[in-house]
């Protein structure tokens, strides 16, 4: 099947976490034997402040990690959709793209057809800003791919879209694995965005000051911290060690003995059943992890077996302090939130979950335009 993925970059992850999914989806469709083609804008927002920040290097590590995935970048001014959309069974279009874009891609659909056309939804805007959605940009889509059934369940409760689906993240286990033979480094390891104020209190609370109370050697990774966060970071004792490309992040895992989950306010409040991607790459490394509060309505991992489940930071200190005294306790920990991505979780199974229902939308849109016809 010839797929192509219009999505903002797989080349830069810098403050772009959707990269890490991407990447591991596309490489395993290639693997599989389809011809994947990938379009992401010259001038994104995450690969210009990646290239002024880090420079070209980063751009060549990822080609080299990544080397089935080879993106064309283009300028929307000039891009040929009718060339691009040549020969395509299956558009995937993520929510990251200019709006500009999405109408035209669906207008070509609507005129051509011969594909069927899907919009990937990662973020949160749809519970927490659906006035900057504008569905009627996707009017001319065959559905919408969710990364929650909440999310799913508002498309089409509010008219969104016609169809829509559940397809959650879910880690790349080409990449994530556990590393033996790394050095260790220090207690605990956090890998995450400061953000748009979305979780402040929650990483005082959760991160901050158990690290500080437990006097824990602790490092983070991460961008958009402003001076006031690294203050906060130095006077917890926590090393603020910048931008790490995902990649290495399984590196930075094995490191160190113990991460934790600190969801984004919209995530725990707004969007239960959804996780995000940290924790299924933490978990895939075997790394022994501990979450702030987040409510799995959907049955994804199980509380107490695959991670442990932190009402408050006192509660976080004390798990924090149990797993790094009962070593142990911490190895089970994480070789059962292991099994279970592994089982259930990694990029292949999403690429399976994928190709199924790519074959149900084709039956139902074949249906609905042979009643309209």
């Amino acid at each position: 099947m010839r797929i192509v993925i219009f999505c903002h970059s797989v080349l830069s992850d810098w403050n772009h976490g959707n990269a890490h999914f991407l990447r591991g989806v596309a490489t395993e469709l290639v693997t599989l034997g389809h011809e994947v083609t990938i379009y992401e804008p010259r001038d994104g927002w995450s690969v210009t402040n990646l290239l002024a920040e880090h420079g070209p290097r980063p751009l060549e590590s990822v080609r080299v990690a990544f080397p089935a995935l080879r993106p064309v970048r283009y300028q929307l001014a000039t891009l040929d959709l009718h060339s691009a959309l040549e020969r395509a069974e299956l558009v995937l279009v993520h929510e990251w793209n200019e709006p500009e874009l999405l109408r035209a891609i669906g207008r070509h659909r609507a005129l051509r057809g011969g594909y069927l056309l899907l919009f990937h939804d990662t973020h949160h805007r749809g519970v927490t800003d659906p006035g900057s959605l504008h569905p009627e940009n996707l009017a001319d889509y065959d559905g919408v791919l969710a990364f929650g059934s909440v999310l799913r369940d508002l498309y089409l409760s509010r008219g969104w879209a016609r169809r829509a689906w559940t397809w959650h993240e879910a880690a790349d286990t080409r990449v994530f694995r556990p590393l033996p033979g790394v050095a260790r480094e220090g207690d605990l390891v956090w890998i995450g965005n400061w953000g748009d104020e979305e979780r402040t209190a929650e990483l005082n609370e959760f991160l901050l000051e158990p690290v500080r109370r437990l006097r824990l050697r602790a490092r983070v990774y991460g961008v958009r911290y402003p001076e006031k966060a690294k203050q906060e970071l130095a006077l917890a004792g926590v090393e603020y060690a910048g931008w790490l490309p995902n990649h290495l992040v399984p590196r930075a895992f094995a490191a160190f003995r113990i991460t934790v989950h600190v969801p984004r306010r919209p995530y725990a409040e707004a969007l239960p059943g959804i996780p995000t991607i940290r924790p299924f790459e933490a978990m895939a490394c075997g790394m022994p992890l501990v979450s702030a509060p987040w409510r799995d309505v959907e049955g994804l991992f199980s509380a107490g077996k695959d991670y442990l489940l932190a009402k408050d930071g006192e509660q976080m200190t004390v798990h924090l302090r149990d797993l790094l005294e009962e070593p142990g306790r911490a190895s089970a920990l994480g070789a059962h939130g292991r099994r279970t991505v592994n089982e259930r979780h990694t990029c292949r199974h999403r690429v399976e979950e994928l190709l199924g229902l790519v074959e149900d939308a084709r039956r139902e849109v074949a249906f609905a335009e042979a009643a309209t016809a």
